[in-house]
């Protein structure tokens, strides 16, 4: 999934699901991610927002596109918020919802096809993709194979039980949740630990869990001090907590996410003008706020605009 080394889909952090009961953290809206194969979506009827099609944007569609009536978007769940499937099987997310509005800007219907994340970029170069849409990073490797279009950014985000503050820069001698091989597991917290140990101090507790949900609840139940995550997925769990996680100091290590197409295609400058018209009248942060991940939105769509 995300996060491989450095800024690969963003971070590996999977959908933040709790454990539901008296004692436990319930977060609603989470669902059944099983891998069913390829299928399709369309915006989750909680967070829609009225667009209408833009004449002079949507004639700019490369001529394939434009007699399809389609764009034909490569996509790897479950990430959530960002994408994922609801109970029904369905895909949603803030991603889904924010490209089903592009869509109507452009006149064309989306269609939402499952992929292996790694397969998604190699299968835009072969034309079986328009685009992708899975929280890609947009990075400067990446860019010397696609292009891509920015719409989001994000970066880590830590999270601590209501009232119980942490430092995410002092945590030495804490318990931080984490998920295993996210870039908080192998980079981030291990950092922070050394510097921890070096200062004489002791280091930090990394309590490491093979699903983001699992780390979510250990937090809520009180089992850890503090969890890092990507930041949307962090705002999300926070978002559904009922109250019971709060955000634990600034968001840092920001980068783009940004959606790939095929190298000099002219597609990433009409999804650019797409999304700018969302961002300009409103509908873009309105989606945002929808999932709860408004931390993180821009006022400027640019093209190929990695910071690493």
């Amino acid at each position: 999934m995300s996060g491989r080394s450095v800024f690969a889909r963003g971070r590996v952090v999977r959908v933040v699901c709790a454990l539901a009961g008296s004692s436990a953290l319930l977060l609603a809206g989470c669902a059944d991610n099983s891998d069913s194969g390829s299928s399709s979506g369309s915006s989750s009827e909680t967070a829609t927002v009225d667009v209408a099609k833009v004449d002079s944007i949507a004639a700019t569609l490369p001529d394939k596109i434009k007699s399809a009536g389609k764009l034909v978007i490569g996509v790897n769940v479950p990430y959530a918020p960002n994408e994922f499937k609801d109970s029904s099987g369905k895909i949603v997310g803030f991603d889904v919802d924010l490209m089903t509005a592009v869509s109507k800007v452009l006149g064309v219907t989306p269609e939402f096809t499952e992929s292996d994340f790694d397969k998604i970029i190699p299968a835009i170069q072969a034309g079986t993709y328009d685009m992708g849409m899975s929280s890609f990073t947009d990075s400067k490797e990446r860019e010397q194979t696609v292009d891509f279009t920015t719409y989001f950014s994000a970066g880590i985000q830590w999270a601590q039980q209501t009232g119980k503050p942490i430092d995410p820069n002092n945590a030495c001698g804490k318990r931080v949740a984490v998920q295993s091989t996210t870039v908080e597991d192998t980079d981030e917290i291990p950092a922070k630990s050394d510097a921890c140990v070096k200062a004489g101090k002791p280091a930090i507790d990394k309590q490491k869990f093979d699903r983001q949900d699992d780390a979510a609840s250990a937090l809520a139940l009180g089992k850890v001090d503090a969890m890092s995550a990507d930041s949307p997925v962090t705002a999300y769990a926070i978002k559904q907590s009922g109250g019971k996680l709060e955000a634990a100091g600034q968001l840092f290590d920001s980068a783009p996410y940004g959606w790939p197409v095929a190298k000099g295609s002219p597609l990433a400058g009409v999804l650019q003008q797409a999304l700018q018209h969302l961002i300009d009248d409103g509908s873009y942060k309105k989606v945002a706020q929808n999932w709860g991940v408004e931390a993180g939105v821009i006022d400027k769509s640019v093209i190929n605009g990695a910071v690493n």
